[in-house]
């Protein structure tokens, strides 16, 4: 297996990335890059990489969906008391991460999470899919279970009561958080392992942007 996975070998060749030719603001280059990976037909075009610092300092990381942009960052949503929403709360230091293969392309984000407002939280989950509400209250997530029963009772007696309703009231322990960069990078293979590398940082309230080895 070692002498397999050491012959690996791709090589990128499907586009470049100059410095003078990006956008001036991340955002609306991660939006460019995002549209164009979308029409390319990537399998699950928002899922990221979300890492997290957990309770003995060391890295927690775990694919979930990006669900919306603002001006300012990236947003995606989860149970609050989950293993993640409690290492946010302790340590708003985030780290995201998309791979678009199709495109031979990745992005690296770091930045600070907040929770955004219980009402914009409300409006996202109640036009979610009735099955993924009730899937929301049905889930202790993150918490030990004796077996995966409890789960399906739990939402057997969520469907029933609320059999008659269309939407269901959103949990507390569930809502939405914003990603607020500070530094994005934005990665295109290239032949010969020398991709482009653009990173582009905060300095007060511009971004500057260099290019790095790769």
């Amino acid at each position: 297996m070692k002498e397999d996975l050491a012959s690996i070998r791709h090589e990128y060749s499907k586009q470049n990335l100059n410095k003078s030719s990006v956008k001036a603001n991340p955002l609306e280059q991660f939006e460019l890059w995002f549209e164009e990976a979308n029409k390319s037909a990537a399998l699950e075009v928002n899922a990221m990489n979300l890492a997290t610092v957990n309770e003995q300092g060391l890295p927690s990381s775990r694919i979930v969906l990006l669900k919306g942009m603002t001006k300012t960052g990236f947003v995606f949503y989860t149970n609050y008391q989950s293993k993640k929403g409690k290492e946010m709360e302790s340590n708003p230091g985030v780290a995201l991460n998309f791979f678009w293969p199709e495109l031979e392309r990745q992005v690296r984000i770091q930045g600070t999470v907040e929770k955004i407002s219980k009402e914009e939280s409300e409006e996202y989950f109640q036009s979610r899919p009735k099955n993924s509400q009730i899937g929301a209250w049905a889930s202790p997530q993150s918490a030990v279970i004796t077996n995966r029963e409890i789960l399906e009772r739990r939402e057997k007696e969520l469907q029933e009561r609320y059999k008659d309703d269309k939407v269901l009231p959103k949990p507390e322990q569930w809502g939405g958080y914003e990603v607020k960069p500070f530094a994005i990078e934005f990665w295109q293979g290239r032949n010969s392992r020398l991709h482009d590398r653009i990173l582009y940082t905060v300095k007060g309230d511009k971004w500057e942007i260099n290019r790095l080895a790769p």
